[in-house]
């Protein structure tokens, strides 16, 4: 009885040191997830950590934190908007600064057709 007593005992505290590392594999994935600006959610932070979602659903702290992370960046714009909206901004800087340099260049080929008409002119004359 005492034999049985302490594998089970064993059993308990390896399973209490997995969950504990494990804990500790996702709080360090949320923790990258967090400084790299990425989604926050289960299925994110289940590929990041390598943690069944599993896991994830049925550890309450976890649940709750991913939740409230996932609530926080509701609000935020996610990185891959950011980008469109900066490749939009600079999609019209550009086009604009292109237009100018377009007519920059249709005014100085006015120029030089004139000069080129003159100078024919005179090379006319001169004959």
């Amino acid at each position: 009885m005492i034999h049985s007593e302490r594998n089970v005992e064993g059993l308990r505290s390896y399973a209490e040191q997995k969950s504990k590392n494990t804990i500790a594999k996702v709080d360090e994935a949320i923790q990258k997830l967090i400084k790299s600006k990425s989604k926050i959610n289960f299925n994110s932070v289940s590929m990041e950590s390598g943690v069944s979602k599993a896991f994830l659903y049925n550890n309450d702290e976890i649940r709750e934190r991913i939740d409230i992370l996932r609530k926080q960046q509701e609000g935020l714009s996610s990185p891959s908007q950011v980008k469109r909206e900066m490749t939009n901004n600079s999609k019209d800087i550009l086009i604009a600064a292109k237009n100018k340099r377009i007519k920059e260049l249709e005014e100085e080929n006015k120029r030089l057709k004139d000069e080129l008409m003159k100078l024919r002119g005179k090379l006319y004359d001169m004959q």
